[in-house]
């Protein structure tokens, strides 16, 4: 299957998605504020054939981002579960095992859905991300930030945190990538984007959930990354029994885009043990 961008109606909604690639299914969700774009780098390196491809790499926008609807309101973590359970149900796919990974908001998504749908795991892959529960603190500013998108746009605060979203020493060594990563967070609808900033603030605290988890997993932190340091990457390493942890040099919270030759490297690894 050649690469080609879809849209499938699911569960009332249209979800635009990338498909490449003919091998087992990688399944791959982004965070906030972007797009599925965000896995260029990685469509391109697993979607091809030959190791480390060979895969069939799907990467769909989520609700409220990209080419998929905008729901205003909440949207709740689980609710971008059950729509990536049915994109793959709606792509023949219910009965085949994936391996899924998300970075930061992704990987929440991710862990959220292995507490949903475990039987339908042959891997995971959890980038930026952490597993407790938001502090009252950490839900005032969520709602805050969900406020402030939708009174001012995304262009403040894209303004305000491109630096850390990218390493500062790299939006100079790499313009191109700051310039992708801009542009995906002043493209995200900001009706989507404050809807999973509400939701993501109700989420549930996953740290229970980590000892259940019985597949393989890749645990992956940029060494700079201030928003989800090494020590939440550590976290998981610790409390998920068959995990890996790679610490990516040089890279802040997209290392998979800043650092995308070190990232492939760590998941073709990782992949290769799992086919």
């Amino acid at each position: 299957m050649s690469s080609a961008s879809y849209a499938r109606d699911i569960n009332g909604i249209s979800i635009g998605y990338e498909d490449r690639g003919a091998g087992a299914p990688l399944v791959l969700v982004h965070g906030h504020p972007f797009d599925r774009t965000m896995w260029a780098p990685q469509i391109e390196t697993f979607g091809t054939a030959g190791p480390p491809g060979d895969w069939r790499v799907i990467a769909p926008d989520l609700r409220g981002y990209g080419a998929s609807t905008v729901v205003p309101g909440v949207t709740l973590l689980e609710t971008f579960a059950h729509d990536i359970a049915a994109l793959l149900d709606a792509l023949g796919l219910g009965a085949e095992r994936i391996v899924l990974g998300g970075l930061s908001m992704g990987g929440q998504i991710v862990m959220e859905f292995a507490r949903l749908f475990p039987e339908r795991l042959r891997g995971l892959v959890l980038a930026d991300t952490f597993a407790r529960g938001e502090t009252s603190e950490g839900k005032a500013i969520r709602n805050a930030i969900a406020d402030r998108l939708l009174r001012e746009g995304m262009g403040g605060y894209t303004d305000e945190v491109l630096d850390k979203m990218v390493a500062p020493y790299n939006i100079e060594r790499q313009p191109e990538v700051a310039v992708h990563v801009r542009r995906m967070m002043l493209g995200a609808p900001p009706e989507g984007a404050a809807a999973a900033l509400r939701g993501r603030a109700e989420r549930l605290d996953y740290t229970e959930l980590l000892g259940r988890i019985t597949v393989p997993t890749l645990v992956v932190v940029g060494e700079d990354d201030s928003y989800t340091p090494v020590s939440d990457a550590e976290f998981l390493h610790w409390h998920i029994r068959d995990a890996t942890l790679t610490v990516i040099e040089d890279a802040a919270h997209l290392p998979n885009l800043e650092q995308p030759a070190q990232f492939d490297e760590a998941l073709g690894k990782f992949l290769a043990t799992i086919r």
